[in-house]
């Protein structure tokens, strides 16, 4: 029985059409030149990773608990579209020997992330990242490294007006004995929260600060500063990145409210905006430190830290600002003016030497073929008709000008070079 409804593509992903791709090229191709210029290599992980350890970066949060995709048959391993990449990236890192060698690893990746989230502006459940990732770095320059390379990829893809926010959340010397000081701030508080941040109250206060719901937010201004309990290695590192940040002219704004979705991070936290920009979906780029999550999957304590730039959401901004206007597929077209397939396709290949070429082999009127020229914005038409094909010649028209001569076919190629 023939359907009634042509089928469309699943909730909350789409295409990206030809007339896009130029500009999402132009932001990939800037997010590996800016990640080159530092030294970084790219890696490339599965999509598809072990659901363990995906759980790993946080069962309380949204990503794992609400939005993961999984796949589950009697007896087999159960796998997950990965829904962010720095945990797939710290295990490849350990599972294929980066770390025996004798350096640390500078990665980048660029590629396709999965949540079931609520589709809406600039969020889809099949989104894009760039991700960079420094695993085996201690050292607070890192940190301030990889924020001076996500400023620079969205400099380098013209979006000069941004806001860095900046923020360090401790580690586990430190912040157990803060997330007490939490507890007992909101305990009391706890009929006038809503239902989810009651829960988070004793299994991950710290989420209560990033909470967006508005019956929390007058709370937020009386809680304890996370940077004000710091121990002191954190306190000195948290100094440094601050310091670094400085020296090197990036401006920044502390937000003790900050404190990223995934629970692997640990002491620096940051997220970049555009200018002007102040909903949490606005965000370009965020990352941190994550000196635990290594161990967390079962491997050796080693310290990392990172960011992940959603592609999305940069390349819909840049559209919003400057409006494509469209590229030619190609520059030339050739016209049969009638049915001549065969020397169509010869004329074709003499042109593509040089110039990207397409022919129109459609039984249409010649009027409609020219017009067709002018729609695809094709810089040269190169018209055909029976007594000039019999002789090897064809006529050269500049769309443009509309000025015409007649070229043999095998001088076409030094025509239009």
């Amino acid at each position: 029985m023939p359907r009634t409804e042509p089928i469309k593509a699943a909730r909350g992903v789409r295409d990206i059409l030809p007339g896009e791709l130029p500009l999402w090229h132009q932001v990939e191709d800037a997010a590996e030149s800016t990640a080159r210029r530092y030294g970084y290599e790219e890696i490339v992980t599965p999509v598809i990773e072990p659901a363990e350890l995906i759980e790993r970066i946080g069962a309380d949060t949204d990503a794992v608990a609400k939005e993961l995709y999984r796949f589950e048959r009697p007896g087999m391993q159960t796998l997950a579209l990965r829904p962010e990449a720095t945990a797939g990236v710290v295990r490849a890192y350990f599972e294929n020997g980066l770390n025996q060698a004798p350096k640390l690893a500078r990665l980048y990746l660029i590629g396709p992330m999965f949540r079931h989230d609520r589709p809406q502006k600039g969020r889809y459940r099949q989104f894009f990242q760039f991700n960079v990732e420094v695993i085996g770095g201690a050292s607070p320059a890192f940190d301030a490294e990889v924020i001076e390379i996500a400023r620079g990829w969205l400099n380098g893809v013209r979006i000069e007006s941004l806001r860095l926010e900046l923020n360090s959340i401790g580690d586990h010397r430190c912040r157990p004995a803060y997330l007490e000081k939490l507890k007992d701030y909101y305990r009391p508080l706890k009929s006038q929260l809503h239902g989810e941040c009651q829960l988070r109250l004793e299994s991950n206060p710290l989420r209560l600060l990033d909470c967006k719901v508005p019956q929390d937010q007058p709370f937020k201004a009386g809680a304890p500063r996370v940077t004000d309990h710091l121990c002191d290695e954190c306190a000195a590192h948290w100094d440094s990145v601050q310091r670094l940040l400085t020296a090197a002219g990036i401006e920044y704004q502390h937000n003790p409210y900050l404190v990223r979705g995934l629970d692997y991070y640990t002491r620096t936290v940051f997220e970049f905006y555009p200018g002007g920009a102040t909903g949490q979906q606005d965000a370009l780029a965020s990352g941190g430190r994550y000196d635990g999550l290594a161990a967390e999957e079962g491997w050796p304590e080693t310290p990392g830290v990172g960011f992940a730039g959603g592609i999305d959401r940069v390349t819909e901004l840049l559209r919003e600002k400057t409006p494509l206007a469209p590229t030619p597929a190609a520059d030339v077209l050739v016209i049969p003016n009638g049915d001549m397939p065969m020397e169509a396709t010869e004329v074709a290949r003499i042109c593509r030497a040089v110039r990207p070429t397409a022919a129109d082999y459609e039984p249409r009127n010649f009027p409609a073929k020219m017009r067709l020229a002018e729609a695809l914005g094709v810089t040269w038409a190169v018209i055909l008709n029976p007594a000039q094909a019999a002789r090897r010649m064809a006529r050269l028209r500049d769309m443009a000008s509309g000025d015409e001569s007649e070229v043999a076919w095998d001088d076409l190629p030094s025509k239009l070079a």
